[in-house]
């Protein structure tokens, strides 16, 4: 397992690179490219990630409490059962990424995309999720989740939830059910 403790990896080219179990921890990646890498059960607790492009990265078990990834995208990424505890993924593109397991809680989530993604069993105790767009994504089974949570976000059409969420919610909160509205496009000439 690589040391990269302290290191200094602005820039750096590490798409698909075999990163498992590397310790990052005080390492710099602004700008890095870590597309489709493997960083399985690496330590990177209180990296700044913001904006880093590392969209398929695989995060499984990861260490990345604390980590800034706001405005990251992550998309398709695998953090399945990684600790995202106290993360910051404002604004961050999480669409389609899986978060089975993973252990968000106090992460700030808000303005992200979690369209499509899948966080079934994931902890979500005091998770902001204001303005999020849970479109189609998976929260069977969360831990941690309450209907308070759920009413600040963007969306939960065709988002699956388990019973004791769905009839409050709809009974209450309806409008979040409603097909969302795509964007206002005009011919650009």
């Amino acid at each position: 397992m690589a040391n990269l403790h302290l290191a200094n990896l602005q820039e750096a080219k590490l798409q698909g690179a075999d990163l498992y179990g590397a310790n990052f921890q005080g390492t710099d990646l602004q700008g890095a490219d870590l597309q489709n890498a493997d960083l399985q059960e690496a330590k990177l607790g209180g990296v700044k990630l913001e904006g880093v492009y590392l969209i398929g990265i695989d995060f499984q078990g990861a260490n990345l409490q604390g980590v800034d990834f706001h405005e990251a995208n992550l998309q398709m990424a695998n953090l399945q059962e990684a600790n995202l505890e106290g993360a910051n993924l404002q604004g961050a593109n999480l669409h389609g990424t899986n978060l089975q397991d993973a252990e968000l809680y106090g992460a700030n989530l808000q303005m992200a995309n979690l369209q499509g993604a899948n966080l079934q069993g994931a902890h979500l105790k005091w998770t902001d999720l204001e303005k999020v767009n849970l479109q189609g994504a998976n929260l069977k089974g969360t831990h941690h989740l309450l209907i308070d949570q759920l009413s600040k976000v963007k969306t939960l059409y065709d988002t699956k939830l388990d019973e004791e969420f769905l009839i409050p919610l709809k009974k209450k909160y309806l409008a979040l059910f409603d097909v969302p509205e795509l964007p206002n496009l005009k011919d650009k000439k």
